[in-house]
């Protein structure tokens, strides 16, 4: 199943701010987010990730926007499920991280951080959400918490995706092996990999995970490594070819749920979805 490229560094392209609330720029400039998510579908994708990333009420609060939490939800996924109508695609309500500093060896701390994402879950699936995703993870134990606060709201296929270092770790220390079976305990229905790093270094992380547990696997690697330009941009330094030839190595791997994260655009998911329609699956793990 193809999903999505890149929202963040789409919208930044198309003239949102780097720093601020994208939830809050998105729902002021619906049409420049519909238009992004239109040109994934018609490039191959299936599944379409809200803009909902960081609209937990922790991570709102930071900013001053916690009262927005219902319409930041909301709103992202409703733009969404408007192209429903123009082409088949699931909708996903994306979860991230709350940014706080909690202690999750402390139960009280672990349910506190469950209920803000029980609250954000909340609103994701009343808006319509067809699966959620949480994704871009550091912590494992935060990763676990969403996970466990969406088994405890609804029944949702969740997938579940972490961020791991050039080193084949989290920035914790987890392992892919480590992580994929804590967040299959916890109750994900997929798990995998995102951001942080090109398909190339994402490999290795593909195959262990894929070897430790017998779940569906997302990889959505970066479009390589990222490079200072002009004026506070950023460049990548892997064409859409060179992307998608290396994620049908991710694939032949292991990974079923492939996309493309920070850096890739509607050409890189086109390019995979070319690749992808011709590949034989026989060797796959």
């Amino acid at each position: 199943m193809i999903l999505d490229g890149a929202t963040g560094s789409g919208l930044i392209s198309a003239g949102m701010p780097a720093s601020g609330c994208t939830e809050q720029w998105v729902c002021e400039h619906s049409d420049v987010l519909v238009n992004l998510q239109k040109q994934y579908l018609e490039a191959g994708s299936q599944v379409i990730y809200a803009a909902t990333f960081g609209a937990n009420r922790a991570r709102l609060a930071s900013q001053g926007l916690a009262d927005e939490i219902e319409r930041f939800n909301t709103v992202p996924v409703q733009l969404a499920r408007q192209i429903a109508t123009e082409r088949q695609h699931i909708v996903a309500g994306d979860i991230s991280m709350t940014t706080m500093m909690a202690d999750f060896s402390d139960e009280e701390d672990f349910k506190e951080v469950v209920d803000i994402y029980k609250e954000q879950i909340g609103y994701l699936v009343k808006a319509g959400s067809e699966i959620l995703v949480v994704e871009t993870m550091i912590n494992l134990d935060e990763a676990r918490a969403a996970v466990t606060a969406a088994r405890e709201v609804c029944d949702l296929p969740v997938m579940a995706s972490m961020t791991f270092e050039e080193n084949g770790f989290t920035l914790y220390g987890d392992s892919p092996e480590k992580a994929a079976k804590v967040l299959m305990e916890a109750g994900a229905d997929a798990v995998g990999a995102n951001c942080s790093t090109g398909p190339d270094k994402m490999l290795p992380v593909i195959e262990k995970m894929a070897d430790a547990v017998p779940l569906p696997i997302i990889a959505k690697p970066n479009a390589g490594i990222p490079h200072p330009g002009p004026n506070g941009t950023v460049k990548y330094d892997m064409s859409a070819d060179e992307f998608a030839v290396s994620m049908t190595r991710i694939i032949e791997a292991g990974a079923c749920l492939v996309g493309g994260c920070c850096g890739t655009t509607p050409d890189y998911i086109r390019k995979l979805w070319f690749l992808v329609q011709n590949m034989s699956f026989e060797s796959r793990r």
